[in-house]
């Protein structure tokens, strides 16, 4: 297959360094070129983003307009803060590119059903980053879970606590200063405790209720929530997201980020796989997948890993080629989750149906 031809609106520290070292793997010490996609170049409102990007051997645009209007870019990639998603993916898609938006889509349902009308209408590809679904460990628990190996599912826990916005230069930071970025707690982590419930469940959540946790950190956004959620065949299941949990270390503050499954006959635990890392034996941390059935405990691992950043733009890539292209309902989908969560926290824990987007 031909690389598809991505340009990337918005070149901060993950955008550099996940995905496009990683994911287009500019990091040569690492990766081997993305065979199905190329990153021609980037653009970023900090000019002095530019050298980064250079460094990488790739181009560099002087603003998104520039950037929209070279006709070697086929898709465009959008990593910059969350208001500022749809009107960019909107742009793109005037032009006639295929889309690539990082989670949450946008910030409002109305934007989004544009985007998904205006792809449909054009024939081109939207999709949201959910990265999380391609971690190797994340499916061989989604895969014990639909093979029963701990009885029928009854239960899940997903959490991503972690300290930020406690100093005062991540406080004035766009996810902790204004409300309407959906950058606090639940836009920034719930998004991905959303898609990953779903994803190991093999269901759709379809209705929620949620509380926000008791406020001491001077940001405009929430401290923290909890959120619990049942799913179209029954299940139940519950979500716990933070900004202001210190958790030691680098090491024992992603071990907080991840999930138990609970079946009748046995549990499923992951830590660190609901964070930015695939796996690989050079990461900074370990990832950890251990099922108990009675007294067997079983810890598993895998001896080859396939890179979170690379799958996920290798769907998109694979979308485009074939023809098969993504509707970005799962964009609106996980958009609805988050509204209504804050929705449901506003009106007291009221418990909310989910609009059947998908």
């Amino acid at each position: 297959m031909v690389p598809v031809r991505y340009g990337m609106i918005g070149f901060g520290g993950i955008a550099e360094n996940r995905i496009a070292k990683e994911g287009f793997g500019l990091d040569s010490k690492r990766f081997a070129p993305h065979p199905q996609a190329q990153l021609l170049g980037a653009c970023d409102m900090n000019a002095t983003r530019k050298s980064a990007a250079e460094v990488l051997g790739i181009g560099w645009y002087p603003d998104s307009d520039a950037l929209v209007a070279d006709p070697r870019v086929e898709a465009v990639l959008i990593a910059t803060n969350n208001r500022t998603h749809a009107p960019l993916a909107r742009k793109a898609l005037l032009a006639g590119k295929h889309v690539f938006l990082e989670k949450p889509a946008g910030v409002t349902e109305a934007e989004i059903v544009e985007l998904i009308d205006l792809a449909q209408e054009r024939g081109l590809s939207l999709i949201v980053d959910h990265m999380m679904t391609k971690n190797s460990y994340n499916q061989l628990a989604r895969e014990m879970i639909l093979d029963n190996a701990i009885g029928r599912l009854e239960h899940l826990v997903l959490h991503m606590e972690f300290p930020f916005g406690i100093e005062s230069s991540e406080a004035a930071t766009w996810r902790c200063a204004d409300p309407g970025e959906l950058g606090g707690p639940l836009g920034d982590v719930g998004s991905h405790c959303f898609y990953m419930a779903e994803f190991l469940s093999d269901d759709t959540i379809d209705s929620l209720q949620c509380v926000y946790t008791p406020k001491h950190l001077a940001i405009a956004v929430e401290d923290g929530a909890i959120i619990h959620f049942t799913t179209r065949k029954g299940l139940h299941g519950s979500i716990r997201v933070a900004f202001d949990q210190p958790r030691g270390g680098l090491t024992s503050t992603l071990q907080n980020l991840g999930y138990e499954v609970y079946g009748t006959e046995g549990v499923i635990t992951a830590r660190a796989t609901m964070f930015q890392l695939s796996g690989h034996t050079d990461e900074p941390v370990g990832l950890v997948l251990e099922s108990i059935q009675g007294s067997y405990h079983q810890k598993h691992t895998l001896g080859q890993v396939q890179n979170i950043y690379q799958s996920q733009i290798a769907e998109h890539a694979q979308s485009i080629r074939s023809g098969e292209r993504l509707s970005g309902l799962q964009a609106l989908h996980n958009l609805q989750l988050i509204l209504l969560a804050h929705a449901s926290a506003q009106s007291g824990g009221k418990r909310l149906a989910v609009p059947k987007t998908i």
